[in-house]
């Protein structure tokens, strides 16, 4: 990492056309300044989304600062980004705690494929980045981002929703206005927000219209004959109780300095298999950033890719190792980079430090752990329909075809089999569910119809066999651009 930055000019804001670059720095009150500007644009995600998974959020905002530090090392320091908690392990995390486990499960996966992401970085850092492109199309990838997101839908159905169903739509309805309405900065920081707004309301209807009747998770346990029993499962169920929807309990016995919790991974294969198609998304959310970051700083990062996907997967490892949550770069702080145009990584090492600092406030941490279940299923709603929505993103912006039923088929099974969390028994204790059922349908069923796939055949008797639309063919053969003269993306 560039250890002595340059003083960009007179250390003050660049003129108009100028940029900070990447190894420069403004003077340090103005660099702590955008520091701070980094760490509020991943705050929200970053300690919403190990609430959402079940992991300490204190130390999810303790480890992405350290894990920010390994990454600026590890792309010396040409890649400026902040790695907070990743959202594409949720759907897994979802899926790895229904079926039984523990925290100790879910990092112990995480840290799995943490593992194969650094692997994959060291293999494209040798081989060169073209390899992304084969074995992971953008058909594939925005399947799997797709499916990520929109297999969380049950979750939000029948976890948060319930628990206070009025509370969940308001918040739901100010996320929406304030991403409609609010420009720069503000917009950016919409979740953070609306978790505010959700936690205000919540305590402001506990003080005038009292208690609400509500199930929550793990607590007020009782088996078929309606006696207290002790863990929940198939015969122990949490029933609805009566409860206040904030309880600062926690956070007023919570000391304001100390260590967070940390514990060991448990590995257990059935949930490294849940975690492992979340890789996919990370390649895809890794080479966006670093070509978004070269658009930006007209560099060419093409070298680091395959460094920064590596390093991306350290982190993940790192943080999981001890108990943390996922890492992965944050475009929301490419969106703070594109309105000060400063590039400068000492910003992120500012950013980095500070994030180390509120990790270390337990008090902190239990007063985010106590945002009430009915504004996460406010807030759950639009990010997990945001994350299925990037995966139609990356479609569009590639123009894939999905009038080729290579593309159609493999990609119309996998998020069914998705989102119906279909499960395929291998063995007793081998179950393919959800997620990486459907993953595995689309890479297998694309790359093995792309092999079998005829260079006349042209794909009729899918949907409408020889049937024409307005402007042309609904098909074409091969790989042939259609006959409008419009280039043709098959995503192969």
């Amino acid at each position: 990492m560039v250890i002595g930055w340059k003083l960009h000019g007179d250390g003050r804001t660049p003129p108009p056309g100028e940029v900070v670059r990447p190894d420069e720095r403004l003077s340090w009150p103005r660099t702590a300044g955008i520091g701070a500007q980094h760490v509020v644009a991943m705050f929200g995600a970053t300690f919403v989304f190990p609430v959402v998974m079940g992991l300490d959020p204190n130390l999810a905002i303790m480890m992405s600062g350290i894990a920010t530090i390994l990454f600026l090392l590890i792309v010396g320091g040409r890649v400026p980004s902040y790695l907070g908690t990743s959202a594409s392990f949720v759907g897994a995390v979802a899926a790895i705690r229904a079926a039984g486990g523990d925290s100790a499960t879910v990092t112990g996966a995480i840290f799995v494929a943490g593992l194969v992401l650094a692997v994959v970085g060291v293999l494209i850092h040798v081989v060169g980045g073209e390899v992304i492109h084969k074995v992971f199309p953008p058909v594939v990838t925005g399947a799997v981002v797709m499916l990520i997101g929109f297999n969380l839908a049950p979750v939000v159905a029948t976890v948060y929703w319930p628990q206070d169903q009025w509370v969940a739509l308001a918040t739901l309805a100010f996320a929406v206005l304030c991403a409609v309405l609010l420009r720069g900065f503000w917009a950016r920081i919409t979740i953070l927000l609306a978790l505010v707004f959700g936690f205000v309301l919540s305590w402001l209807l506990d003080a005038t219209a009292g208690k609400i009747t509500s199930v929550l998770p793990g607590q007020n346990l009782l088996d078929g004959a309606g006696k207290p029993c002790a863990a929940e499962g198939p015969y122990c169920i949490a029933t609805a109780f009566p409860h206040e929807r904030v309880n600062f309990t926690s956070v007023k016995a919570a000391d304001w300095f100390g260590f967070p919790d940390l514990h060991a991974p448990d590995f257990k294969t059935s949930a490294i298999l849940l975690a492992l198609p979340a890789v996919i998304a990370l390649i895809a959310e890794n080479t966006g950033h670093v070509k978004a970051v070269a658009a930006m700083t007209h560099d060419d990062l093409d070298p680091v890719l395959g460094r920064a996907i590596a390093a991306d997967g350290v982190g993940t490892a790192l943080a999981t190792a001890v108990g943390g949550s996922p890492t992965t770069t944050y475009a929301e702080n490419i969106g703070v980079m594109a309105a000060t145009r400063i590039y400068s990584t000492a910003a992120y090492l500012v950013a980095a430090i500070v994030a180390i600092l509120f990790g270390l406030c337990p008090k902190f941490g239990a007063l985010v752990a106590s945002t009430p279940g009915g504004v996460l299923g406010g807030i759950t709603v639009v990010l997990y329909g945001m994350i299925g929505l990037l995966g139609a993103k990356i479609w569009i912006e590639n123009r894939v075809d999905f009038a080729d039923p290579v593309n159609l088929v493999p990609v119309a099974a996998a998020i069914i089999l998705a989102i119906g969390n279909v499960t395929l028994q291998i063995t007793d204790d081998f179950p393919l569910q959800g997620i990486a059922l459907g993953t595995i349908a689309v890479l297998v069923g694309y790359h093995v119809l792309n092999v079998l796939r005829r260079p006349e055949d042209t794909g009729g008797g899918v949907i409408a066999p020889a049937e024409e639309e307005i402007g042309g063919p609904v098909r074409h053969s091969g790989h042939e651009p259609p006959e409008t003269g419009t280039p043709r993306n098959d995503a192969s």
